[in-house]
């Protein structure tokens, strides 16, 4: 496979996942806003927070009101992590591989920027917020489906499971590092009916909520911390996460598991092993936002050592010629 091909299929991906995790977070704050007790001022700026956009909101936006942040996150085209801009940058990854995904996956990416797109032109309705963000999630799901259904599942298919789990973990760390440290109005709080309606909100931004009742019945933030980090069979926890991007990572290269043959499978079997052996009362001891920040580093050395390993542009030999493919 061409590395141009590679790269524009992982980051495909990435983006749709990207827009799709948005969606969740504006959604579920939305809602919550719905159970907060009278008299608490509604919390927007850590919606900009968890994308790692704040400087920027900052630079352009007054305040981090609930009609900045949703255009922000929604609709603005300068804003690279938008909803808006991720499909668009993803339909356009789609659009220069089109032989490498199936008419089906063309006709829905296509159909759900376009949607997108007709919302901005005619301006946010916040009276149909919830039914605009769950088609958006919809649309995102029903992707993600037909890439399972469609696509041969061959290197192409990897790439893009890859890229699609690795930016869902770098999400869900990013949710629980803001929930932690900035959602909560004081100390005082913790632990009282306002944490439970926040840490549900958690849940719920990782459509867990359900899954984790069934599996832990009460809410209990030391159970939820080990849900969505640790647990083996969630779709949606960072370590599963992990587990089936190192799977789809050494498909692609071929190395054994337990082995690594390229920077990228070194840096995600340590990070795998670190979190197969470190117990979620060790990760709160130590500190939860170290932890989570030590996490999206690690991610983004994954990521590097992915365009290194597959991407880059490599010469021939050192005199002459460059390999087949670009990156991005």
């Amino acid at each position: 496979m061409l590395s141009r091909v590679a790269n524009s299929i992982y980051w495909m991906s990435r983006y749709i996942e990207r827009a799709e995790n948005v969606a969740r977070f504006v959604d579920v704050n939305l809602q919550m806003m719905l159970d907060l007790p009278s008299g608490l001022t509604e919390q927007w700026e850590p919606l900009v927070i968890i994308t790692g956009d704040d400087k920027p909101f900052a630079e352009r936006y007054a305040g981090a009101t609930r009609e900045n942040v949703i255009q922000f996150l929604t609709f603005d085209t300068k804003n690279p992590n938008s909803i808006l801009s991720s499909l668009r940058a993803a339909r356009e990854n789609a659009r220069t591989v089109r032989e490498a995904v199936s008419p089906e996956m063309w006709e829905q990416i296509n159909t759900c920027y376009l949607m997108v797109n007709a919302a901005a032109a005619r301006g946010y309705d916040l009276e149909d917020a919830d039914r605009f963000f769950s088609e958006i999630k919809k649309a995102s799901l029903l992707f993600d489906g037909l890439a399972d259904a469609t696509m041969l599942h061959d290197e192409g298919w990897h790439f893009y499971r890859m890229g699609r789990f690795i930016e869902r973990a770098d999400k869900t760390s990013r949710l629980l590092d803001v929930k932690y440290f900035i959602l909560l109005p004081a100390a005082t709080d913790v632990g009282t009916a306002l944490d439970d309606i926040q840490w549900a909100a958690v849940l719920r931004s990782a459509s867990a909520f359900e899954m984790y009742r069934q599996r832990h019945g009460h809410i209990e933030p030391d159970r939820i911390l080990h849900f969505l980090l640790l647990d083996l069979e969630f779709p949606r926890s960072i370590n599963y996460c992990l587990t089936h991007a190192g799977l789809s990572l050494h498909a692609i290269s071929g190395a054994p598991a337990g082995t690594f043959c390229n920077s990228a499978e070194q840096h995600l079997g340590r990070l795998q092993a670190e979190l197969a052996y470190t117990p979620v009362e060790q990760i709160i001891a130590e500190g939860l936002h170290e932890f989570l920040d030590g996490l999206q580093t690690k991610l983004n050395m994954i990521d590097h050592g992915i365009f290194e390993s597959f991407f880059a542009l490599r010469p021939l030999d050192g005199r002459r010629g460059f390999a087949h493919g670009e990156g991005q």
